[in-house]
């Protein structure tokens, strides 16, 4: 039985290998040219094409402390429908990117990715009699990635199972396997991520079986202070209203920034809601202004903010 930091560690591990953050990017919204997924959304980047983008919001709508889901219910059926065009969207794209700023959606995450992902690597993982820590974040890998079952056969077929190779031999044949599968992938976009096997094949040289900590993973620093801090583009505040918002220095993050960004956004601007509000944002205030019949400084009163951050 894995302890609860080499569970989290196993998860951050994969956490990197999807959205490049120890924790997970819960807002991250992308599309990579060729991906039969489509849109993906979410701290394991779960896909319109599978349909679990569609499972993912039904659940996170279906929470009656659910801040967006008035937003994103009009969004619902196309997406159950698995409708290609949302993958440019950029109202849906940012609406996504918003709802990580609520921890009803970070929490809609975790389960979710536990109930599809992580419960599913452990049983798989125990059926093959992996204990270790590091062996299971290979098969979690995977599962998240794809193909596990695929790769499994392929690698006992031509490798040997894991009775005769035993746990930590197999994983290790698995992950070659797998790796060669990767580069020599029919589909361009698979190829590239060849990375997660170097990375986990570094851990198997360095004996990492345990995954002690700290960790570096492609450059990130896994410990126990990395896995307990914020998850990277989320903001709990400020609250819209408690203060004007222009381009300053340092530049102006948080909430309410974001949700400037959203109303904007769902008025026809061509913005990113990254709750950043730099010049591009200052320049869409002004568009705003201008069509409103009101002066068009680029910055964001008190009244203004209420008016867009709806």
């Amino acid at each position: 039985m894995l302890t609860r930091s080499q569970v989290s560690t196993c998860q951050s591990i994969v956490n990197i290998f999807e959205t490049g953050a120890v924790l997970g990017e819960y807002g991250n919204v992308t599309l990579i040219e060729g991906d039969t997924g489509h849109l993906t959304f979410g701290r394991s980047q779960t896909t319109l094409g599978s349909g679990n983008l569609a499972d993912l919001l039904q659940s996170y709508c279906s929470n009656a402390g659910a801040r967006f889901a008035a937003h994103l219910e009009p969004w619902l059926p196309r997406v159950r429908a698995r409708d290609s065009a949302l993958d440019t969207q950029l109202r849906l794209h940012n609406l996504l990117r918003a709802t990580a700023d609520d921890p009803v959606m970070r929490d809609t995450q975790d389960s979710f990715f536990d109930s599809v992902y992580w419960d599913v690597a452990v049983r798989s993982a125990g059926e093959l009699g992996i204990q270790t820590a590091l062996g299971v974040a290979v098969v979690y890998d995977s599962t998240v990635h794809g193909s596990w079952q695929r790769i499994r056969k392929l690698t006992t077929q031509t490798k040997g199972d894991p009775a005769a190779l035993g746990e930590k031999g197999w994983v290790a044949a698995y992950v070659a396997t797998r790796r060669n599968w990767l580069a020599t992938n029919p589909r361009k976009d698979l190829r590239p991520t060849v990375y997660r096997m170097d990375a986990l094949q570094r851990l198997i040289e360095q004996n990492r079986w345990g995954l002690e900590l700290p960790l570096v993973v492609r450059g990130l620093e896994i410990s126990l202070l990395t896995l307990s801090g914020t998850p990277p583009g989320c903001y709990d505040g400020p609250q819209p209203g408690t203060r004007v918002l222009s381009v300053q220095a340092p530049l102006a993050r948080g909430l309410d920034v974001r949700l400037v960004q959203l109303g904007l956004s769902n008025g026809g601007a061509d913005i990113k809601a990254d709750g950043i509000f730099g010049q591009h944002s200052a320049e869409c205030v002004k568009d705003y202004q201008r069509a409103n019949g009101r002066p068009a400084t680029g910055s964001a009163d008190v009244a203004l903010v209420a008016t867009l951050a709806t």
